[in-house]
């Protein structure tokens, strides 16, 4: 069988999210350096990723959570969330040669697809960032679906969008449970 559709995860397969959380917040820690600067800026640097716990922990408890053990007053929660929000997208770098693999899939005649879990414009503001969508034959976001990976829902959901066969389409991703084995249960070859 002819291999015709590669499907990637986003985060950590595409987008250098270590990279990009480092980048992203050192520059918030500057941008709030009013209100942040009782704070150690590796401190809150190396709690931040802690807690982010590689994107598993939703930034809200993130920042609940930094507010209380660092005492932040003059701004909120929702405040730092929204700055994560607004600025993240600015932060963002791609795995090295992203832009020739894409191009050289598109030149092969291949199709693209892009399954992330997460929240659906901040997802779609970090693809834009890394100049892929213009790549990309379809993209489906969790929050979005209304199903998240593991859910091979979201896997059929790619390959219909697609019109190709589980059999003709590998995935790319990171996590051994979500991207890998769950494709795998539905037919794709995995990377």
């Amino acid at each position: 069988m002819i291999i015709k559709t590669v499907v990637f995860d986003l985060d950590g397969t595409l987008l250098n999210r270590d990279e990009s959380l480092k980048i992203f917040i050192e520059k918030q820690y500057e941008r709030l350096d009013e209100w942040l600067f009782h704070i150690p800026k590796d401190n809150y640097i190396k709690r931040f990723i802690e807690l982010d716990n590689r994107g598993y922990v939703w930034k809200d408890k993130v920042y609940q959570q930094l507010i209380n053990e660092y005492d932040i007053v003059g701004f909120t929660w929702e405040e730092l969330l929204q700055d994560y929000l607004t600025y993240f997208k600015e932060s963002c770098i791609p795995f090295s040669n992203l832009i020739s693999v894409l191009e050289r899939i598109k030149r092969n005649g291949g199709l693209i697809g892009i399954i992330t879990n997460g929240k659906g414009q901040f997802q779609m503001d970090n693809i834009q960032a890394l100049g892929i969508d213009k790549y990309t034959d379809t993209i489906l976001i969790s929050e979005w679906e209304g199903v998240k990976k593991p859910d091979p829902e979201i896997f059929k959901a790619a390959l219909q969008r697609l019109e190709v066969s589980a059999e003709e389409s590998v995935l790319v991703g990171d996590h051994p449970k979500k991207d890998i084995k769950a494709a795998q249960c539905i037919g794709m070859k995995t990377i």
